[in-house]
Order: C-alpha cells, then sequence, then structure tokens
C-alpha cells in the first residue's frame, strides 16, 4: 500500500506539523509505503492555490492523506480514498467577514464533503467541526492526537520556589498574554517568552514589573533548553486545538498550568494544574498553589510523565495505519 502525506510548501518558522508527521512516518510497518507529496507553491492567493490543487492531481497512491492547513487540495484528490486531518478551527474567527466565508467554503465545507475520512487530533475540535457543520457525519471523524516529539525527554531539575522562571508560549491572541500578566503582578519570578517579539506586550511587563526574556525562531536544542532551564509552564490559552506546549513540558517534567476549557484538559489528563483561562485571580490562585506546594508539584510532573506515554509517536502511527489500512479495504474499493 502507498500512502502520500501531503504537506504545505516549507515556511521558516512554520514547520509544527510537517515535524510531527515525520516523527509519525519513524513507525509505519515495513509493508506501509509512506511517501511525502511537497505542495510546489506558498497557499497564497488564487494562483498558487490553484497550481498545487494541479499538482495534487497529478500525484498517485493508494491512499491520500492531507496533514494540514492545505485543505482546499481535497477537491483534486479521489474522494474515497482521501484523508483530511483538522488541526483547529482557529482560521474561521477571523475578523474580515469575506475572509471567514471563503476559509469556511474551501477550508471546511467543501473539503469536508470531498473526501472519505476526516481525523482531527483532540475532541474539542472534532466538537468544533459538528458545530459548524450540522449534520455532517459524527462517524467519518476520527480523533487521532499528535505525538510528543521525542527529543523532549525528562531532565530533572530543583525548583526554585524562591524565584521561579516561568516559560510562556506563544503572543497570538489566544494566548492570553495580558490576562497571564496580570496574574504575574506581584509574584517574584522571571518571565521566558517563546514567540513573536510585539511592542502591546513589552508595555505589558513594564506595566507589572515582570523580568522578561523574549526567545524568537528557536532550534529544537534550543527549544529543549527552554523548557528545561524553566521552573514552569504557565499555558492559560482561551482556545486550542491541541496545546503542544503541555506535553512538552510534561515529557521533560515541568508542572503545568494550563486550561479547564478547549482541548486542553484531554491533552493534559491529570497532569496539570487547571485554571479558568478568563478569570486573573484563578490563574493566580493556580500560580500561587503550584509554587507554594512542592508535594503538589511533585505529583504533576509524575502524572505528566504518564500522561505523555498516551502520545508516544508509535501509538500515533499505529492507529494512522488501522485507518490506512481500513479505507484501502477491498471492499471499500
Amino acid at each position: 500500500m502507498k500512502v502520500l502525506h501531503f504537506h504545505r510548501k516549507p515556511h521558516p518558522f512554520h514547520y509544527s506539523i510537517e515535524q510531527l508527521f515525520e516523527a509519525i512516518r519513524q513507525h509505519f510497518p515495513k509493508d506501509m509505503s509512506v511517501e511525502v507529496a511537497v505542495c510546489p507553491h506558498p497557499s497564497q492567493g488564487l494562483l498558487p492555490r490553484l497550481k498545487n490543487l494541479l499538482f495534487a492531481s497529478r500525484c498517485r497512491g493508494d491512499i491520500y492523506h492531507i496533514t494540514g492547513d492545505v485543505h482546499y487540495l481535497a477537491l483534486a484528490l479521489p474522494r474515497k480514498n482521501t484523508i483530511l486531518t483538522v488541526h483547529d478551527l482557529g482560521f474561521l474567527r477571523q475578523s474580515n467577514s469575506i475572509a471567514r466565508q471563503i476559509l469556511y467554503w474551501f477550508w471546511l465545507k467543501i473539503p469536508l464533503a470531498r473526501v472519505a475520512m476526516v481525523t482531527t487530533i483532540s475532541e474539542a475540535t472534532k466538537r468544533d467541526i459538528l458545530q459548524y457543520l450540522p449534520g455532517y457525519p459524527e462517524d467519518k471523524i476520527q480523533v487521532i492526537p499528535n505525538p510528543v516529539l521525542p527529543f523532549f525527554r525528562p531532565d530533572p531539575k530543583s525548583f526554585d520556589a524562591a524565584l521561579p522562571t516561568i516559560l510562556l508560549v506563544g503572543t497570538k491572541p489566544n494566548k492570553n498574554l495580558p490576562r497571564m500578566l496580570a496574574a504575574l503582578e506581584g509574584i517574584p519570578c522571571r518571565v521566558r517568552i517563546i514567540g513573536e517579539r510585539k511592542s502591546e506586550a513589552e508595555a505589558l511587563f513594564s506595566q507589572y514589573r515582570l523580568p522578561h526574556t523574549w526567545l524568537e525562531h528557536l532550534t529544537q536544542e534550543e527549544l529543549l533548553e527552554a523548557y528545561s532551564s524553566s521552573d514552569l509552564l504557565l499555558f492559560a490559552s482561551t482556545l486550542e486545538g491541541f496545546g503542544m506546549p503541555i506535553l512538552e513540558a510534561q515529557a521533560v517534567g515541568r508542572p503545568v498550568i494550563t486550561s479547564n476549557c478547549s482541548s486542553m484538559p484531554e491533552v493534559a489528563g491529570e497532569g496539570a494544574c487547571l485554571v479558568d483561562p478568563f478569570d486573573i485571580n484563578s490563574i493566580r490562585e493556580g500560580l500561587l498553589h503550584v509554587i507554594g506546594d512542592g508535594t503538589y508539584r511533585d505529583e504533576l510532573v509524575q502524572k505528566g510523565w504518564e500522561n505523555v506515554k498516551r502520545f508516544e509517536a508509535g501509538e500515533v502511527a499505529r492507529r494512522y495505519g488501522e485507518l490506512y489500512t481500513s479505507l484501502n479495504s477491498p471492499r471499500r474499493r
């Protein structure tokens, strides 16, 4: 059986989907040939996307798997053996109503009608799809989570309760930076933030007098070091299709504070302190609990390591392999 993984054209700073599926591909059985088909053009504008559709229409395999982002490729692939992975529906929260309508039709409604199966990386994303597409067959959606990348590995560290280094990840609106920084006000700490440096965020750091360090465009080794040299992860996002930083911190062995909504509770399992991301006091109470209670911290770390086992690349590959085999069975041809 030949499986084709369709990827978007590489972007210097957006490659998480590609990394995840590269890890998955290492674990497929030898009798399953899994090849990568990379779109030749960036997914920007009409003409480059039409050229990507033409490229996809010329590819040949037994199973076609659109791994994310370039959902519109479903228009050029055979419906009966095409799978589409939907990571999240954040693209439908565009402020521009025209752009939102275009994305609704060509990234969601039409592509999902043009595939045999849809996979999502969380139950939360599955619920979002069913909310936006009432009546869509629920049995056509299978939840298969992302794997934690193997280079995230245990790296024990003594917790600095007097002056903890707190790691934040992301600066987009859903990452909830203003509320998290407000919650940190007055707590002795150092903040390390991974993401694009923004003037609005700098103003908040100054307002709340928080010593901080920006980390941008990190290599894998630098990303691992950012987790290893921090004391805890604060990831009180308001919306996530998955929430990979939760697993990355758990795999390294850091206590996690995350949100009690969206996909984050299902990803974190029992290995995180859950807070209300819309309530600054709730975030602050979670911080004080984790910083002040060593027994609780140790419990979170141990449960985090157990939780990560659910997301090992081999297990994720097994589930995708079963799906490919079922779609390629003679009765479905």
